[in-house]
């Protein structure tokens, strides 16, 4: 019952914020372009709702010579293909603006797991562990709020596996708002991708040993 009383929500806020963020969009859409040649919108094919496929769509911050379909954390250096707006936009979050489209049109919800790239095939199966891959996937979620690029993919499968099970309004309000504070604080946020901080500390502990 939930689940249509979510995706009326989703229509709702989705055409709200369509229009009440315009303006928004049309200056990023001006200073993207000023700062990179290339599209304003990037289309990238992700998993939604029991893994159909559907294109994501994202404000451009990378350089138009970026290997496509990659994990920005199986780069070997993501740092020099990201624009100057580009940091800016991924900073703030604001690069994912226009997945409000795809929110409106059912490819996805405002809060659930976070779409995997086609051939994140690791995170997809842990996925399958959780039912993780059996809702619509989300602008944010609950793995987002408890740690985001920073959480490897066991951990971030077993949240969204959380979510999952607890899904319900005030879950859903408690990602929303957290997700604001996440954002503000910059929570998470690593250049380089999934398990980023987790990856550092084995390297730091594997340094430590060998001394």
């Amino acid at each position: 019952m939930y689940m249509k009383v979510k995706r009326l929500i989703d229509i709702i806020l989705s055409l709200i914020g369509l229009i009440v963020l315009s303006p928004i969009f049309l200056i990023l859409i001006i200073a993207i372009k000023i700062d990179s040649r290339g599209p304003v919108l990037f289309k990238q094919k992700r998993v939604g709702i029991n893994k159909t496929h559907f294109n994501i769509l994202k404000f451009r911050t990378m350089r138009i010579d970026t290997p496509k379909d990659t994990p920005t954390h199986l780069l070997s250096n993501p740092e020099q293909y990201i624009t100057k707006m580009g940091k800016f936009l991924r900073k703030t979050s604001l690069d994912e603006l226009p997945q409000i489209w795809n929110i409106f049109v059912g490819q996805m919800s405002i809060i659930g797991p976070r779409p995997a790239l086609w051939n994140q095939y690791d995170l997809i199966a842990e996925r399958d562990k959780y039912g993780a891959n059996n809702v619509p996937p989300g602008l944010t979620g609950w793995a987002q709020i408890n740690g985001r690029d920073e959480l490897p993919i066991e951990i971030k499968s077993k949240l969204d596996g959380e979510y999952v099970e607890k899904i319900s309004f005030w879950m859903d309000v408690k990602c929303f708002f957290g997700t604001i504070v996440s954002v503000v604080k910059s929570d998470g946020v690593v250049e380089g991708g999934t398990g980023t901080t987790a990856k550092k500390e084995i390297a730091s502990s594997k340094e430590s040993i060998s001394k």
